[in-house]
């Protein structure tokens, strides 16, 4: 139950925090323009606590849902308003309505809440590095005989500094530069004893596309390393009767490296009924022990333990300068915008599954679990999802901010609004657009709480 209130209790910070942003870029820009704003709210539903600005021309207020929010202006949907309320306002007010602002003034105030929302993910991103992020370093653990990685020279133990020119300080960083060099050729800068040295590495084209897969380890085939531990040893199993423990840390299996836990449990399973060498680390001490997998309902081997990994090396604290965190904060932002635009364009294509599209739960779960790693990764979370939200509210969608630009463009073109029933028609069809994503995303939820 804490652990649900907590989920969403991150969750509605998160989306009430950003969308304010969003609402605040629309609010301000309005009100630098002259345009007269009525109500600025966040949330909706019945207000839990409003009050009126210093010349009590705008109702602040925050709702009950924090879902949302809005910045009502006077004269934004004048099909609204009614003959009598248009007689009555002043010439001042008429001046001030936001339909007979000039197309600039109008597209200004559609793009100020994309806008705030990038600069949002700026100013948080410049945080992150400068109050530095938590990472696994761009160190060589394992290079797999006869791959890319080994014959174009790397070996274990190499420190990735650059990648083709460019600075890294994370394998995560590291693996991205890859991605963009997939089809060429990347060029490592590497530390190896204490000396610096340059190689060229082929990156070959995947079959599948480079954004889902791990180009280090399945295409150059080189990784961190890790340590396959036995976290579990059930009561007369395999494992038990071979001497195994909780807490062994198995080096080798049949002479061969321990790579990851699947090619662990594939040697296990295809074994049923042979014995299997294994390696051991306990307490420093290596042991060479030897254990039979029997045979499970589905005629394959087990050995009745319960695994986990870690990666071999140990994680660095990154902080950044005063410069170079600001330049961070613009180039991730850059670079998470682009990606969202690819992800989405290759959605669009089905050269990714939509399947792998997130809703609100995925987002409170993301919330949550960042939550619980600190304030740097809440923030690098907070600064991810506001990219997606300046990124989305810009597609020439209507009813999206990117959808009042077109409006406002093709008005520019033509000298005059589009017709009134042109508008409802589009607008209509782009809220069942934005509907069915919503209810898509949600559904890819729910099917993965079901599959766990």
């Amino acid at each position: 139950m804490m652990e649900i209130l907590h989920t969403s209790l991150s969750f509605v910070v998160a989306i009430a925090l950003l969308i304010a942003v969003h609402e605040l870029g629309h609010f301000i820009v309005a009100r630098r323009l002259g345009i007269k704003v009525e109500k600025f709210s966040i949330g909706f539903g019945p207000a839990l606590l409003s009050w009126r600005s210093a010349d009590r021309e705008v109702l602040y207020v925050i709702a009950m849902i924090p879902l949302g929010g809005y910045v009502k202006m006077l004269g934004e949907n004048p099909d609204e308003m009614g003959e009598e309320a248009k007689a009555e306002l002043s010439e001042e007010d008429r001046k001030r309505a936001f339909d007979v602002q000039p197309v600039w003034k109008r597209a200004a105030v559609a793009v100020a809440g994309p806008l705030f929302n990038f600069f949002f993910a700026i100013v948080a991103y410049m945080m992150v590095g400068w109050m530095g992020q938590t990472v696994l370093p761009p160190v060589v653990g394992h290079v797999a005989p006869a791959s890319i990685a080994e014959q174009a020279g790397l070996r274990a133990g190499d420190r990735v500094l650059a990648v083709n020119g460019r600075e890294v300080h994370a394998w995560q960083q590291m693996e991205e530069m890859l991605k963009s060099a997939v089809g060429r050729q990347a060029e490592l800068r590497l530390q190896r004893d204490r000396r610096e040295l340059q190689l060229r590495v082929p990156v070959p084209q995947p079959d599948r596309d480079a954004l889902l897969v791990n180009v280090a380890d399945e295409l150059l085939g080189f990784d961190p390393g890790l340590s396959l531990i036995i976290d579990q040893v059930m009561p007369d199993s395999p494992a038990e009767h071979a001497g195994i423990r909780a807490g062994d840390v198995v080096v080798k299996v049949d002479g061969r490296d321990v790579v990851d836990i699947k090619a662990f449990i594939e040697r296990i399973k295809s074994h049923s009924g042979r014995p299997v060498d294994l390696l051991v680390l306990r307490d420093d001490i290596r042991l060479q022990l030897q254990v039979v997998p029997e045979q499970d309902e589905n005629r394959q081997g087990k050995i009745g333990v319960r695994l986990s990994s870690r990666v071999l090396g140990s994680m660095e604290t990154y902080r950044m300068g005063l410069v170079e965190g600001a330049g961070y904060g613009f180039q991730r932002t850059w670079e998470m915008s682009v990606l969202t635009l690819q992800v989405f364009g290759k959605m669009l294509t089905a050269a990714i599954s939509p399947e792998n599209l997130g809703g609100p739960i995925a987002i409170a779960q993301l919330a949550g679990q960042t939550a619980d790693l600190g304030i740097v990764a809440f923030l690098t979370f907070l600064a991810l999802i506001s990219v997606n939200l300046g990124v989305l509210n810009l597609l020439p969608v209507p009813i999206l901010d990117g959808g009042h630009l077109v409006y406002l463009g093709l008005e520019k073109l033509r000298g005059r609004p589009l017709p009134p029933r042109a508008m409802e028609i589009t607008q209509m069809i782009g809220l069942l657009l934005i509907v069915a994503l919503m209810v898509f995303a949600f559904y890819n939820d729910i099917s993965r709480l079901f599959r766990g």
